[in-house]
């Protein structure tokens, strides 16, 4: 388990918001989002953040000063983007194409890279005054689609983050676009990989047919029924190198040794997560994870497609099993919710936004998943090199049911994944010591006597 500085505290000096617009002229129209891109659980702001270190090659440069400039240039491309979301009839979402274009801050810091502590991940101190914020920037509707603050550090370095409207992109097509920003930052006159719109490609068929069982969608409540304040809630980040995964696959089975490392990291998960909830025991447990789709539809989505294009199978589980059976209970469970995507899977997706008024999913007794280590957020450039760490700043969908799966190096050198985890503290208490037991040698394991 690896911890942050969060007790850094830091002031942080923003100049006056501009408004950056395309630098030439793009079209006006009224452009509409996909079935799967508009549906409840979409409809809010994921922060992103990125850290990069001085670059002595670089040291005439100012990086506000450069990828302001490549954001009009990228926005002539990506034009879509320096609209405006309206909302029409059966809350289908559209982008009216106005150019008015998207909000940029540039900021000062009295804080040096190296005080984030040495090994980056969330939480982050002081995380608010590095994201950028005006009176009505929540709303997802007629706001900017993209707010952007890059915050300048006394070692050179710098911060860029960005507060990005999730209805347009997926993970995937966030890194696109922040590559494509980093191509013309560094004098690139188009992006390597040019935006493909064509949305339509995942509307909903006529007439739609929901042939699945989508447990995904079920029974949904009013989702701040679920939702604790912050102030009852603990962060940790947990780190899984290659000590970790060895000792999880110990209990995997030879029948399931073809399993995923996301598999067992997941089911380890799932099963210390819901052991430290204490859960009435015989509680339908629910895990969802998203999955990208792009290959399962023939034709394949086209190469440049930055619409949201995942999909989140369910698997459910009573506690009791869960608690009690050994881990290869729930590796089989994952590994067959992976196996069932399929187009006919995706279209049933996007018939059931339209039957069902395009619902939130279902996050009653639920953990959700996004695994992000092949996302390439860390790969982003804008001349100072790649991120030191990039990727989502914190989770605002629902903290204590949400986790993203993070690429990472400890302090040892050692490539691995970074799981930041929230829970109440007495559950985090138990999740840790769960965990623990898990990740004990086979010697210490024979000590406690107890067998998964």
């Amino acid at each position: 388990m690896q911890q942050p500085n969060t007790s850094l505290t830091f002031l942080v000096k923003k100049h006056a918001p501009e408004m950056i617009t395309p630098a030439s002229p793009t079209p006006r129209e009224l452009k509409h989002l996909s079935d799967i891109d508009d549906q409840d659980g979409l409809r809010l702001l994921i922060p992103l953040i990125q850290f990069y270190r001085k670059d002595p090659k670089m040291a005439n440069k100012n990086p506000a000063s450069a990828i302001r400039e490549a954001l009009a240039k990228v926005l002539v491309f990506y034009y879509p983007l320096a609209g405006r979301l309206k909302e029409g009839p059966g809350r289908k979402l559209m982008v009216d194409c106005t150019g008015e274009g998207v909000l940029f801050i540039e900021a000062e810091a009295d804080v040096n890279l190296k005080q984030f502590g040495e090994t980056l991940h969330p939480p982050f101190p002081c995380l608010k005054k590095l994201l950028c914020y005006f009176p009505g920037s929540d709303s997802v509707v007629g706001s900017p689609l993209i707010l952007i603050q890059v915050t300048h550090l006394l070692c050179g370095g710098f911060i860029f983050t960005a507060r990005v409207n999730h209805t347009m992109f997926d993970a995937k097509g966030m890194v696109q676009f922040l590559t494509a920003l980093g191509e013309m930052a560094q004098g690139a006159s188009a992006p390597s990989i040019l935006p493909v719109w064509q949305r339509e490609l995942l509307f909903a068929r006529d007439p739609p047919g929901v042939r699945f069982t989508h447990h995904e969608y079920e029974d949904v409540k009013d989702i701040k029924e679920n939702v604790h304040t912050m102030d009852e809630m603990m962060e940790k980040s947990f780190f899984f190198g290659p000590n970790e995964l060895s000792a999880l696959r110990r209990f995997v089975p030879d029948n399931l040794k073809s399993c995923s490392t996301f598999d067992v990291v997941t089911s380890c998960i799932w099963r210390c997560r819901t052991i430290a909830l204490q859960p009435n025991p015989e509680d339908n447990m629910r895990l969802m994870f998203f999955v990208d789709a792009r290959t399962k539809l023939n034709p394949p989505i086209p190469v440049g497609y930055y619409g949201n294009c995942s999909v989140i199978p369910c698997v459910i589980s009573k506690a009791r099993d869960l608690s009690n059976k050994n881990l290869d209970h729930v590796l089989k469970l994952v590994m067959k919710a992976k196996s069932i995507i399929s187009e006919e899977y995706v279209r049933s997706t996007t018939d059931l936004m339209v039957i069902k008024g395009r619902p939130h999913f279902n996050i009653a007794s639920t953990y959700i998943i996004s695994s992000l280590t092949r996302s390439g957020f860390n790969d982003v450039d804008f001349g100072w090199g790649k991120a030191t760490f990039g990727g989502p700043a914190e989770e605002e969908i629902i903290p204590e049911v949400f986790s993203y799966y993070m690429p990472s190096t400890n302090s040892n050198g050692e490539f691995g994944i970074m799981v930041p985890i929230t829970l109440r503290s007495l559950a985090m208490e138990n999740f840790v010591k769960e965990l623990s037991i898990m990740l004990m040698s086979d010697a210490q394991l024979k000590v406690l006597k107890r067998v998964y």
